[in-house]
């Protein structure tokens, strides 16, 4: 058995496809099938079944795709830990971020980091704060950075920026008139909200708890799963929203939204990680950069004057 067969198994069996695997891999159909089939002779057992068009994994297989995906994960841990051998020289790192923080934050400190330190190839995945928290307990994330806390003893929490949310309606909006919005008001409102599981909405959540209300309370529109979608939704009149102020800055400064007369929590953000996978250099270097333009003012990364 080698690793090679192993990982043309675990992309076939996550893709329930033979044409599809070799194409991800860049191999032929036939080295694919190949590849499958000298496994399943060298000891005696069938993976899959096929059904229709379409394969899939038999119960045997099941069991080996668990033992096959933590042997690969091995591997790329130890990769990792060679790479890391070599300082900044070479390696890679996996970022994941949700969208606030992915959309107007991170990318200063992608770019910076990219310019100190070329050979490093940096990835990101973008996803609301539940799918970040889970790539980063899964291994699929280097580093994560959400809104707001998550809840894991798994994962590693740290400061790294202040943020604030803004309740923001179209030009012209009752709530957005000047004066004091009272629970009322909130209640009266139609609103456009993050999906479930985004810590921007969750955030809201607990700002309405302190002022004695529920989402249910509220008459929601429908909810989106970006913020562009969101202030978008807001800027065609669907409603109000709550969002980071480093959202809609350039829809304030272009007045085609307007701000209400309430004051949110300020929260933080949080960068994530395993506290039992192997930390890179890279990592590291990159926690530290980030680190030190938020010690550097709390103005300069701040996000309240954005």
């Amino acid at each position: 058995m080698t690793l090679e067969q192993l990982r043309i198994f675990v992309a076939v069996a996550t893709r329930e496809h033979v044409t599809q695997a070799a194409r991800d891999l860049n191999l032929t159909q036939s080295a694919t099938s190949a590849a499958v089939a000298a496994l399943e002779a060298r000891y005696q057992t069938k993976l899959f079944d096929r059904v229709g068009r379409r394969i899939v994994l038999t119960a045997t297989g099941k069991a080996f795709l668990v033992e096959a995906r933590s042997i690969l994960a091995r591997v790329a841990a130890a990769e990792t830990v060679l790479d890391d051998l070599a300082g900044l020289q070479r390696g890679q790192l996996a970022l994941a971020a949700s969208q606030t923080i992915a959309n107007d934050w991170l990318p200063a400190f992608i770019h910076r980091f990219n310019v100190a330190h070329p050979a490093i190839t940096l990835s990101l995945a973008i996803g609301n704060t539940e799918q970040v928290a889970g790539l980063v307990r899964e291994g699929g994330a280097d580093l994560g950075f959400v809104e707001g806390r998550v809840d894991d003893p798994l994962l590693a929490l740290q400061a790294v920026a202040d943020d604030e949310l803004v309740l923001v309606g179209p030009i012209g909006h009752a709530l957005c008139d000047g004066k004091p919005v009272t629970a009322g008001a909130l209640k009266r409102a139609r609103w456009v909200l993050r999906e479930q599981g985004s810590g921007t909405r969750a955030m809201f959540e607990q700002a309405l708890e302190g002022l004695g209300l529920r989402l249910a309370d509220l008459d929601i529109a429908f909810d989106l799963p970006s913020n562009e979608a969101v202030r978008s939704a807001v800027e065609a009149g669907a409603g109000v929203t709550v969002i980071s102020r480093l959202v809609v800055a350039r829809a304030l400064k272009a007045s085609t939204l307007a701000i209400a007369a309430i004051a949110f929590p300020p929260r933080q953000f949080y960068s994530l990680r395993h506290r039992e996978h192997h930390q890179t250099q890279a990592a590291r270097e990159f926690l530290r950069m980030v680190g030190e333009a938020g010690a550097a003012a709390s103005g300069s990364p701040s996000l309240r004057g954005a």
